[in-house]
């Protein structure tokens, strides 16, 4: 990123800083706090307008805050909540079943891990927190394409001679049926994983739980187990967050 576009970047943020502690203020006005001119205020407005981070009031040559903040400080505080609610959740299952728990959430295409608590047995120190994983190819974005959390891929990207690499094969219907999803070796070879679905308050999917470990010890005919204990606490992280059926 060039210089100008950094400095572009920081007097939009300026702006919005301007226009949370003040109000509605004139394009004059936010023009004369960063100190530019009236025209490059114009123009930073106008792209932070097509963003609907700002609005014009109903005063005229006036700007205030727009509702695309209220929904992106929406999102920031729902994730927050929901880490924070399934944190003692995700505790005692990683302590049950002895492996890492991991809370993903989809988001732009793929399978994000927000919250990570490791269990006894875990003997891998890889921190998954913050992670894009493919949907396809993880236990948690299966669960989330099965729900509709998130999109088909237009590709199916091949990581291990056991990635599934098909629509049909990834068996999202019977996901959907028995609650919870799995992989074999299909991320990353010698790592298995099993997920369920975690349910916003008005009951969509708004995010997955899942355990991984190494194939040798979470092995492909536990996974139902598993899945079961993982379909049990995904129930009461929704219960915590809102979802009452």
């Amino acid at each position: 990123m060039s210089n100008s576009s950094v400095q572009s970047v920081d007097r939009a943020i300026a702006i919005l800083e301007i226009l949370a502690s003040k109000g509605a203020t004139r394009v004059t006005d936010l023009a004369v706090e960063l100190d530019v001119h009236k025209s490059t205020a114009f123009r930073l407005l106008n792209a932070l307008e097509q963003g609907g981070l700002v609005e014009q009031s109903g005063d005229r040559g006036r700007y205030r805050l727009g509702f695309g903040v209220v929904r992106l400080a929406g999102a920031a505080t729902a994730q927050l909540d929901l880490s924070k609610e399934s944190r003692e959740v995700c505790r005692r299952l990683a302590e049950d079943v002895g492996e890492t728990v991991n809370l993903a959430v989809p988001q732009d295409g793929h399978a994000v891990n927000i919250s990570q608590v490791r269990g006894p047995s875990a003997i891998s120190g890889h921190n998954w927190v913050g992670q894009r994983t493919p949907a396809h190819a993880t236990s948690s974005g299966k669960v989330l394409l099965a729900f509709g959390a998130l999109p088909l891929p237009r590709e199916l990207v091949r990581y291990t001679p056991a990635t599934i690499v098909t629509v049909e094969g990834l068996g999202l219907a019977e996901i959907r049926e028995r609650g919870w999803a799995g992989t074999v070796e299909e991320l990353e070879v010698g790592l298995n994983a099993v997920a369920a679905p975690v349910r916003g308050s008005d009951g969509s999917v708004v995010a997955a739980v899942s355990a991984s470990g190494p194939s040798y010890r979470l092995t492909a005919g536990r996974l139902p187990e598993v899945g079961a204990i993982l379909a049990a606490g995904a129930r009461e992280i929704s219960q915590r967050i809102g979802y009452y059926r």
